[in-house]
């Protein structure tokens, strides 16, 4: 909770500002006449169409209404029923899946997956794509808790490495992803194949606000 809350925490960002083609980041510039609560920091990403890369600008707020007006975030009791254990199978170098983004209008994005989890859920048979984040594996889900008792538009969990070709889900580490937070992000949504078909009631359900 008190990374959340944190200067650059996710209820701490009130604007991202994707700059015009060509221009790059001045933040001495953007700092003109903001308060001292505001830190601004720098980021990159492709083009969605063109592939070229966009700078930006994130303005973090450590006194913004989110962080003033947040509770909690309400979580499932443990379920040791959803702790899964899957197979992992390694995909070729270079493997990409294309995940929809939140802000994307219906785009789409391609983003590394080194393999496949073969997980079996309630009897039935799913072939996961986790992608890399960063050096760790990172899975978007989706399942019929969304939107009533979860975010809306799917929750995250990270993926320990593989082990002799295992990995272990354990959904009461999932997460509610860093748009549940602030409208700010534009996060990657489950692709088809990561939408289970079973209500996961374990994990982060939804954040709690005042008002």
């Amino acid at each position: 909770m008190e990374k959340l809350v944190s200067p650059q925490g996710n209820l701490a960002l009130i604007e991202t500002r994707w700059l015009p083609h060509g221009e790059t980041p001045d933040v001495s510039a953007a700092r003109a006449d903001l308060p001292d609560t505001v830190q601004i920091t720098t980021l990159t990403r492709e083009n969605i169409d063109t592939g070229a890369p966009e700078h930006g600008l994130r303005f973090w707020d450590s006194a913004s209404d989110a962080i003033r007006r947040f509770e909690t975030v309400d979580v499932f009791p443990f379920a040791p029923e959803w702790v899964i254990d899957a197979r992992f199978e390694p995909a070729p170098d270079g493997h990409t899946v294309a995940f929809e983004h939140l802000r994307d209008n219906g785009g789409s994005r391609e983003k590394a997956v080194p393999g496949t989890i073969h997980a079996t859920i309630d009897g039935r048979e799913y072939q996961l794509s986790a992608f890399d984040d960063d050096g760790t594996l990172l899975l978007v889900f989706g399942d019929p808790t969304n939107g009533s008792e979860t975010y809306g538009a799917g929750r995250f969990l990270f993926v320990d490495q593989p082990e002799a070709g295992r990995v272990t889900l354990d959904f009461n580490r999932a997460f509610v992803p860093p748009c549940g937070f602030s409208d700010q992000y534009n996060c990657p949504m489950p692709p088809f194949q990561n939408r289970l078909h079973l209500a996961v009631t374990a994990g982060e359900k939804t954040p709690r606000i005042r008002d």
